[in-house]
């Protein structure tokens, strides 16, 4: 039994003072006033030294793994030992549960990551499962981009989804002129800050790119509902026009990742679909490929979840600078990090909040002299996974 008190305890209405959670087993067995630590002797005691408690924060959409795995275009680690290093390095950033996003491309264009070379896919797909049946720190899950025009790969993403290795399927299309991609420029930009091509050679990549086979709107479908039928979410990726949001809807996309525009973040969540932003945005102020602003999009009320995209770290910086800099409620903040990811990917019956009953998923948060948010401790299923005790002598 453990009792985390001296903390604001982020409960799914509000922020509690002079609270405290108590946890038996794997689960949260209770939320106490402070006064009443001291009925429960036996229990150990994660002092959160007037920090918040929150519930550990859910990432549905991170590549991370992918840089982890292959940090280099000619290096490849092995994906056990990737995956083992990444957690070490999840949990720090509080996150308890990851959604490992791994893109199933037919061809990367910009060639500069041999994880998604379909091969290697597979590899990491059987690695993130297979650590449901080994030691681990953190919750690990799968997330599915699948590119629509990866014709050749369907029916194996059929089998991972048939053999439950899979947690979330999104499809992608990232041909330029539309989408992510929808400024060729940037398009370009971004090609040749990868590889050394001309200005010759982009105009081929990009007329070959624009010419491909896609999937078909049955064979869409065919797939979304084999997912839906698992319980499994659908995602939309870069919806960058309202046709298209009433076409994924159509056959059962809950979800609306990186809306390209304001008045698409709107009308998906008119529509019902939960919106996802990236936390890097918040943080460097707007899209690295010039669309959505993040906390833009957020101050008019149109993003659901935060998700940290490629870099882990900005999940905690950002709900601070939401609050802080941008005025959002900083309760609001968190719960685009803990419970309403849990609710997009169907799993606010375990975790995502604070509540009796629920997995003892936590973390500490703490904020040094100058503000900055640090985290103190963490806990997965009941168990103390991290504490970590900052010092200011020499």
């Amino acid at each position: 039994m453990y009792v985390i008190h001296n903390g604001k305890v982020i409960t799914e209405e509000t922020i509690l003072d002079d609270y405290a959670v108590l946890v038996e087993g794997e689960t949260i067995k209770a939320i106490i006033p402070e006064k009443e630590v001291n009925n429960y002797p036996d229990a150990k005691r994660i002092n959160a030294n007037g920090g918040y408690i929150s519930p550990g924060f859910i990432d549905i959409h991170s590549d991370y793994i992918e840089t982890l795995a292959s940090p280099r275009p000619t290096s490849m680690m092995d994906f056990n030992f990737s995956l083992r290093e990444a957690e070490k390095i999840l949990i720090g950033h509080g996150i308890t549960t990851m959604f490992h996003s791994l893109s199933f491309y037919r061809e990367d264009a910009f060639g500069h990551k041999p994880i998604r070379q379909p091969q290697n896919v597979q590899r990491m797909v059987d690695a993130i499962a297979n650590t449901h049946q080994a030691l681990h720190l953190i919750r690990h899950r799968l997330h599915a981009r699948f590119e629509i025009d990866n014709i050749t790969e369907i029916d194996q993403l059929i089998r991972n989804i048939e053999d439950d290795k899979v947690h979330l399927l999104s499809f992608m299309d990232h041909t330029p002129g539309q989408g992510q991609y929808r400024d060729l420029e940037v398009y370009r930009e971004t090609l040749q800050g990868y590889r050394n091509l001309t200005d010759e050679a982009v105009q081929t990549i990009i007329a070959e790119r624009q010419s491909v086979e896609y999937m078909t709107i049955e064979r869409l479908r065919e797939v979304a509902e084999l997912a839906i039928s698992k319980g499994i979410a659908v995602a939309s990726h870069d919806d960058d026009n309202i046709d298209k949001l009433h076409l994924v809807q159509s056959f059962g996309t809950t979800i609306s990742e990186f809306p390209i525009t304001m008045e698409i973040a709107k009308k998906a969540q008119e529509l019902g679909l939960k919106t996802i932003a990236g936390a890097p945005n918040v943080l460097l102020g707007g899209s690295h490929s010039g669309n959505l602003s993040a906390a833009e999009a957020i101050q008019e009320n149109c993003i659901d979840i935060l998700c940290s995209d490629y870099y882990p770290a900005a999940l905690l910086q950002a709900i601070f600078s939401l609050s802080e800099k941008h005025g959002n409620n900083l309760h609001e903040m968190f719960m685009k990090v803990t419970l309403n990811p849990a609710k997009a990917v169907r799993m606010d019956d375990e975790i995502g909040s604070i509540k009796p009953g629920k997995k003892a998923d936590m973390v500490v948060i703490e904020r040094m002299n100058d503000g900055y948010p640090m985290l103190t401790a963490s806990m997965v299923n009941g168990a103390l996974i991290t504490t970590t005790n900052y010092r200011m002598n020499k």
